[in-house]
């Protein structure tokens, strides 16, 4: 699925982060009445391991996801990545932390990006949100787009752009600072057979070449089948697939 030399010009991470859940659970307060949306969830995925979440519409997927992007802080329970336990920072921490650590791919392409600007500027976008003492060695926007068969259209506004080509350059933009852990909620779900192997063999080898842990929700057994280890949810709880 790889391209010829795509791999070999990966330049290296700064080193992947590992992930620990324990005890997390999650309610919503919905109309007067509360719905639990995660049930004592605990997972752990090493520093450069991958995990994909398995599991249908409704089951859960997104919230933990949510959680674990520190985007929601859970009723009960600790997410802690690296040696950052989330539900303890303030929240100016948070958003410096996820800025330089996480790359984050929610699952609307276009909550994503910047919807009037090109390829290009969202990827240095987002790249100048990193100090500039850490952007040595980061990969060029040319580099990113052309992993994720998108070199072309570099120049062309992302309100232009097909669903599966956002979808595609949300990925790019949430690799662009180089982070530790990669979350991903459905990252190929509006691609073709052929962008979502690309995108499939991007995770890889992202994890296994450079690094970067991997944690991927997702409804296809086909992306949970390509990643180190997968569990499925239902009824917000996890268990082994």
């Amino acid at each position: 699925m790889s391209e010829p030399g795509a791999s070999e010009e990966m330049e290296p991470a700064r080193g992947g982060l590992p992930l620990r859940c324990r005890g997390i659970r999650h309610v919503y307060r919905l109309a007067g009445r509360d719905v639990l949306a995660l049930s004592r969830v605990d997972l752990e995925v090493p520093a450069g391991s991958s995990l994909a979440i398995l599991g249908p519409s409704g089951s859960g997927k997104s919230t933990l996801l949510s959680v674990l992007a520190g985007l929601l802080r859970p009723t009960e329970g600790q997410v802690i990545i690296g040696s950052t336990d989330l539900a303890a920072e303030p929240e100016r921490r948070l958003i410096s932390f996820r800025g330089r650590q996480l790359g984050v791919v929610v699952q609307n392409p276009t909550r994503n990006l910047l919807a009037y600007g090109t390829p290009e500027d969202n990827i240095a976008f987002a790249q100048r949100a990193l100090p500039r003492r850490s952007r040595s060695g980061l990969r060029t926007a040319g580099e990113l787009l052309g992993e994720l068969g998108l070199d072309g259209l570099r120049g062309r506004p992302v309100a232009r752009l097909s669903g599966g080509e956002q979808q595609r350059l949300a990925l790019a933009v949430a690799l662009a600072a180089a982070p530790g852990l990669l979350l991903a909620d459905e990252p190929t779900s509006q691609l073709d057979d052929v962008s979502r192997d690309r995108v499939i063999d991007l995770l890889r080898r992202i994890s296994e070449r450079l690094g970067t842990t991997v944690v991927a929700v997702t409804h296809d057994p086909v992306v949970a089948d390509a990643l180190a280890a997968a569990v499925t949810i239902a009824g917000g709880e996890v268990r082994p697939r």
